[in-house]
């Protein structure tokens, strides 16, 4: 569930996309049974929405919910052509990244006017979720749940190479030497004839294992990748957030932590861009070409799954100049402003938001919910299978220890941008300041 922008024909898409007044529900109209369609994307998420959407349809007999599932990588696609189309769910899962094109082509329902009339109590979700999806007084969703970033490493390689885990605890990062991090992932890196990085003869051209393997097509946000690192380097995304116009790539402290990623890579302890496997990063660390990456809590069950032929482990983030930074991201659920039933999808937002739904959630352990006690039963749901998550909560926790990702208008062009000015500093075509300035300038011209 790689939570970074796509672009492209998704843009070209959205903006043909016009307000319609049609949905996908199969009802006979005002009055009668009503199906409400559903979207969302995470194929471990639908099992325990399907438990709530049963629970629902129990409490509502009239309201059916549809769940439909599809991949990360065809769902953006899909619901912005289907919005197009006249032919949108009633109620989607949302990005706050992704939904300010929504808002702008008025495609959502502002539901502040529900909440209000029902007294939703949005101080009862994670601080700072439910103004992510706010906007002049008007409201495009509730929060549904909460991700934060941690280290995830191969225990097998790492104990190969006398690395215990009390060693992860601490670490430290800065782009200037890159700090007992870096002694982390050379020490964590083995040519083929076994000697690791920190060995005087040792090859960087004869790589067998990579002590990290980096994040490139990670967009405008670095989620799972540079983002966390630059903002523990003092790097600020814009002006303010949400909603801020005023981007601010061409920080050098963005620049400097680019150039330690590459010099990981001129050191042979990361693979270089242009020879990178076509792989996710987690496929290489099962195939055993990589040791330590970046992971999201949202991949806790892929790693920790009770199958896996492979052994991992989290760790804390290292503590860069400014602290120890990780994201944290929360999804909503959106509705539909062109739907024929406005209040029953509202019924099924509030519904989704409330404790009765957030509690199985919780219980089921595939997502930290967004109100904190449902966080507490995912943390206890984890344990009883001994899964050692606590990382991720602790760092939600953690004061002054997070950081939003940047909303804006223009995310899908951002992001193109972005990514395209860093990764032509990786592949050595511009050197870091230069590629982010340009990138930068192109970004903010597009608020003009």
């Amino acid at each position: 569930m790689a939570r970074i922008l796509k672009t492209g024909a998704a843009l070209l898409a959205l903006s043909l996309a016009t307000l319609t007044g049609c949905t996908s529900a199969d009802d006979s109209g005002s009055g009668g049974a009503v199906t409400l369609d559903y979207w969302l994307w995470d194929d471990n998420q639908k099992a325990p929405y399907q438990a709530c959407a049963d629970a629902f349809h129990t409490a509502n007999p009239g309201i059916t919910v549809k769940i439909t599932q599809t991949a990360w990588a065809q769902y953006w696609q899909n619901l912005t052509t289907q919005l197009a189309a006249g032919d949108a769910p009633d109620v989607w899962t949302n990005q706050a990244s992704y939904y300010p094109q929504f808002v702008t082509s008025n495609q959502i329902l502002d539901i502040q006017p529900f909440v209000d009339r029902d007294q939703v109590d949005l101080a009862q979700y994670q601080a700072g979720l439910a103004d992510l999806y706010a906007k002049d007084g008007k409201r495009y969703g509730l929060p549904k749940d909460w991700d934060t970033m941690a280290l995830v490493y191969n225990t097998a390689q790492l104990t190969a190479q006398g690395i215990k885990p009390a060693e992860l605890k601490d670490l430290t990062w800065n782009p200037d030497d890159g700090g007992s991090f870096e002694q982390l992932i050379a020490k964590a890196t083995v040519d083929q004839q076994g000697r690791n990085g920190l060995d005087p003869a040792f090859d960087k051209t004869k790589i067998k294992t990579y002590g990290f393997l980096p994040e490139w097509a990670d967009g405008s946000q670095g989620q799972n990748g540079w983002g966390n690192l630059a903002v523990s380097n003092g790097f600020g995304y814009l002006d303010k957030n949400p909603w801020g116009t005023q981007y601010k790539y061409d920080d050098p402290k963005l620049a400097a932590t680019i150039d330690w990623f590459k010099s990981l890579i001129a050191k042979g302890y990361a693979p270089p861009l242009d020879k990178a496997s076509t792989l996710s990063r987690d496929a290489l660390l099962n195939a055993g070409k990589g040791a330590i990456t970046f992971a999201g809590s949202w991949m806790i069950n892929s790693y920790l799954a009770a199958e896996a032929k492979v052994k991992f482990a989290f760790a804390p983030l290292p503590t860069g100049p400014e602290g120890r930074k990780t994201a944290i991201n929360g999804l909503s659920d959106a509705i539909n402003a062109g739907t024929e039933h406005q209040e029953e999808a509202w019924k099924w937002v509030k519904f989704l938001g409330s404790a009765d739904c957030q509690n199985l959630l919780g219980s089921s352990g595939v997502v930290f919910p967004a109100i904190t006690a449902a966080g507490d039963k995912a943390l206890a749901a984890h344990k009883s299978k001994g899964k050692d998550v606590q990382v991720f909560v602790d760092e939600a926790k953690a004061a002054d220890g997070t950081f939003f990702l940047p909303v804006s208008e223009h995310g899908n062009e951002i992001s193109q941008l972005v990514q395209d000015g860093i990764q032509s500093a990786v592949l050595g075509q511009s050197d870091s300041a230069t590629a982010l300035k340009k990138a930068n300038d192109q970004v903010n011209a597009l608020f003009k």
